[in-house]
């Protein structure tokens, strides 16, 4: 399918009375079955059999996420699993133990397998510092096979205020090329609140030397929704954006769920924007950065025409795993580092969220795993059309069929009369017996695929923030 170039997405009365409506709480869909249907009796043994397995039959190429949970500073807002800690030793201890990990989970895959796809995410992966990200590389060399093609995907993610344009040439030097900046915002009061206080400048500075030391790409991660937030500080955020024209842009709803993440109790709410001024934000974004020529790819992500999530989209071949959107075809990510996931053809598996259990595990000569899930036929069965919908915008039920052995308007009988509503609100039409998200529909991806979601009806709303 062709990617959208109509700036005109949600820009309308009618489409932000769409939003309010389907502005619910829902998963996130990266990966399906959710984390939250993770069971703590998955054993270490259990992903073994798995990871072996792959490695007697596979040789498709393999992706790696490695967690560096460390902070200098804590930025209020912030959901992921991280330590905050002026001890700089905390990343020499953690490095040995990573180390460790990656020897283990080197032996139970094939030498013949080349990673395509490399993320540092955290945290704040650039808490090391550039000897010891220069050893952890050099870890990853020897125990897998790393490689220097141009059609790589070897991601970092970058706090500004912790690296130098000497940091950016490190990187690159050590096979990055692609940079993930964390921005949120850039109006100041809003910066002060969330306690992350950068300058344009700063950001200008990495982007251009970025360019300078020719990244594939360079990435912004912004945040709508952030105490003090409002649709006419947002535009100049988003001229700024526009300015300097990163590569790629995610813009992600703050979900406020400080009973979940103690250091959003910092945070004000009542200093928060109110739902209609989300609305409006959203519909601003959604508009600002199509009529500046990104093309909105799905869930948050926008793109330039000439990028290559955008040509993968329109050839049908974008993938999506828990690093986001990407454009290699490796259908296993092992995660190493503490709280990390990893993902394989038949299973999921965590490691230990807390860092003490993270090392004692080790100590004690295996895997991290503490939980996971060993993927059914039917879990199987739904990934593949949650996946297709959300990379590919449209679902060809022969090919599931196929591929599966199931009579689809049978098998998803119920999945089907719950869309006629969302057909009929224009989200989703049926055209050539194959069912295609219409341009309007992009932002409520997450509406879409719930109805195929079998565990949802299960679970409470509040384990999820609201889908926009």
């Amino acid at each position: 399918m062709s990617s959208i170039t109509s700036p005109e997405l949600i820009a309308t009365s009618n489409d932000k009375e769409l939003i309010s409506k389907y502005n619910i709480a829902g998963p996130r869909y990266t990966s399906y079955p959710t984390a939250l249907n993770f069971q703590e009796d998955f054993t270490t043994n259990q992903y073994r059999q798995q990871a072996e397995r792959g490695k007697l039959t596979s040789i498709a190429p393999l992706s790696l996420y490695l967690h560096i949970p460390f902070c200098q500073n804590i930025c209020y807002y912030c959901a992921c699993n991280k330590i905050v800690t002026k001890d700089k030793n905390a990343s020499r201890q953690y490095l040995d133990y990573l180390a460790k990990e990656i020897t283990l989970q080197s032996a139970l895959t094939s030498k013949r397998r080349l990673v395509t796809q490399l993320h540092f995410g955290g945290g704040t992966p650039t808490f090391m510092d550039n000897a010891e990200l220069t050893e952890l590389m050099h870890h990853l060399a020897h125990n897998f096979k790393l490689t220097d093609s141009p059609n790589r995907e070897y991601s970092i993610e970058i706090d500004p205020r912790t690296v130098s344009q000497d940091t950016l040439a490190l990187l690159k030097g050590l096979g990055f090329n692609r940079l993930s900046l964390g921005v949120q915002d850039f109006d100041q009061q809003v910066q002060k609140a969330i306690h992350r206080q950068q300058s344009v400048e700063m950001i200008k500075s990495l982007t251009e030397a970025a360019r300078l030391y020719q990244f594939k790409s360079v990435s912004y991660d912004l945040i709508y929704g952030l105490p003090f937030q409002t649709p006419e500080s947002l535009t100049t955020t988003l001229q700024h954006v526009i300015t300097l024209a990163p590569d790629r842009i995610a813009f992600y709803n703050y979900a406020h769920l400080p009973d979940r993440f103690s250091s959003q109790r910092a945070i004000d709410r009542l200093s928060l924007p109110s739902a209609q001024q989300k609305l409006d934000m959203l519909a601003l974004i959604s508009s600002t950065l199509l009529e500046a020529g990104y093309l909105y790819i799905g869930m948050d992500h926008f793109v330039r025409p000439d990028d290559d999530l955008a040509k993968a989209q329109a050839e049908g071949k974008l993938q999506r795993n828990f690093q986001g959107y990407s454009t290699c075809m490796a259908p296993d990510l092992i995660g190493m580092g503490v709280s990390a996931i990893s993902s394989l053809k038949h299973c999921y598996a965590q490691n230990e969220k807390n860092l003490e259990d993270y090392y004692r595990r080790l100590d004690d000569d295996e895997l991290a795993v503490c939980k996971g899930l060993q993927l059914s036929q039917d879990d199987e069965l739904r990934r593949r059309v949650i996946h297709d919908i959300i990379c590919n915008l449209e679902l060809n039920p022969k090919k599931i069929e196929q591929e599966f052995n199931c009579n689809f308007s049978e098998y998803f009988s119920q999945a089907l009369q719950a869309l006629i509503p969302l057909e009929k609100d224009g989200l989703i039409e049926w055209r050539d017996d194959k069912l295609r998200v219409t341009e309007r529909g992009r932002p409520m991806l997450r509406n879409i695929c719930m109805p195929f979601d079998k565990y949802l009806a299960t679970q409470a709303p509040s384990s999820y923030s609201k889908a926009l």
